[in-house]
C-alpha cells in the first residue's frame, strides 16, 4: 500500500474542524484508558497544530484549563487554553504558569513532541528519547498524585528503559500504537497512569 498523506483520518480530522489527524490517536488513548475528564487542568507538551489541546477542550469543558507549549505555533483558539511558543528546554515553566494564571500540580501531562527528522533512524529514535524523557523529568515536578501521563515515542531499543522509567513513576504502565498511526510509522505511545508520588513542585 502507497502512503498517503490525505487518508481517511485526514479527512475526518478536516471533517470535524481538528487542527490534524493525530487527535484520533489520544481520542483512542482515552477512550481505553479514560484519562482525560472535566474540569481537568492540562499541560500539552509539543502542542502544535493543536488537535490533542482541541480534543482535551471539548472533554474538560469551560471549568478546565490547558498550557500548551511548542516551538511552532499553535493555530487552533480555544477559550479554556493558553499557548506558549517556546523551547521547553528554555523556559522556567513555573514563571510561565505565575504569568499565565496557572496553579500546579496539573491532572494530565500529554506530549506529541517528536524531533525534528533526519532520515537517520537512530539519530531521530535518540531525539525522540529524549523529549520523552523530558516530558516525563516535568511529569515528575508538575503532575499531581495519581495524575496521567502521555508521550509519544520512536519505537526503538530504548523503550524498556522509558517502560522502567515510567514504571518507577506510576502505578501502571501502557504502551500503545492507536489504529489512527499510519501502519509505516514506528510511533508508539506510552502512558502512565495513577503518579505514586506527589511533584517535586511546591506552590506557596
Amino acid at each position: 500500500m502507497t502512503y498517503n498523506p490525505r487518508d481517511h483520518y485526514f479527512k475526518k480530522a478536516k471533517d470535524q474542524n481538528f487542527a490534524a489527524r493525530s487527535v484520533f490517536k489520544l481520542e483512542e488513548i482515552d477512550q481505553k484508558f479514560k484519562i482525560i475528564k472535566p474540569k481537568q487542568k492540562i499541560l500539552d507538551l509539543g502542542a502544535s497544530p493543536g488537535s490533542w489541546s482541541q480534543y482535551c477542550s471539548k472533554k474538560i469543558g469551560p471549568e478546565g484549563r490547558i498550557l500548551g507549549v511548542d516551538l511552532k505555533p499553535v493555530t487552533a483558539k480555544l477559550q479554556n487554553a493558553v499557548f506558549i511558543q517556546a523551547d521547553l528546554r528554555d523556559l522556567n515553566l513555573e514563571n510561565i504558569f505565575k504569568e499565565n494564571g496557572f496553579v500546579p500540580p496539573f491532572d494530565v501531562v500529554i506530549s506529541d513532541m517528536a524531533p525534528n527528522t533526519t532520515g537517520i533512524r537512530s539519530t531521530d529514535q535518540a531525539r525522540s528519547y529524549d523529549l520523552c524523557e523530558l516530558a516525563l523529568n516535568i511529569s515528575k515536578q508538575f503532575l499531581k498524585k495519581d495524575g496521567h501521563f502521555v508521550c509519544k515515542l520512536f519505537h526503538s531499543d530504548d523503550f524498556s528503559q522509558l517502560r522502567t522509567l515510567i514504571k518507577e513513576d506510576f502505578e501502571k504502565f501502557e504502551a500503545m500504537k492507536p489504529d489512527s498511526t499510519r501502519k509505516i510509522s514506528k510511533e508508539i505511545f506510552l502512558i502512565g497512569l495513577k503518579k505514586k508520588a506527589y511533584p517535586t513542585c511546591t506552590q506557596k
